[in-house]
């Protein structure tokens, strides 16, 4: 079964409340087994526009990545996030 993968380019205009997001999004995170391989404000843009922090979070499938997405503990700390930074992000299943 291939992996699910959620891909977002953050651009963070509030650091306490991305600090205060970050802080409840990790236990959510571990909760759906994901996990972190990216995380890295450090880029090195290539093509358009979105210079912020790259993150890139590895679920069992496409399946769990939405699972997540879409459950109530990650809508509460999306809501923070949001008004702490930008962000365009998509969910993606592996090859």
């Amino acid at each position: 079964m291939a992996k699910g993968y959620l891909v977002a380019h953050v651009k963070v205009h509030d650091k306490d409340g991305f600090e205060e997001f970050r802080i409840l999004s990790l236990p959510i995170i571990s909760k759906y087994g994901g996990k972190a391989l990216i995380r890295n404000p450090n880029i090195d843009l290539r093509e358009g526009k979105n210079a912020g922090l790259v993150i890139v979070l590895e679920f069992e499938s496409i399946e769990h990545a939405k699972k997540f997405y879409e459950s109530d503990e990650y809508t509460a700390a999306k809501t923070i996030r949001e008004k702490a930074c930008s962000t365009e992000l998509v969910l993606v299943e592996g090859i």
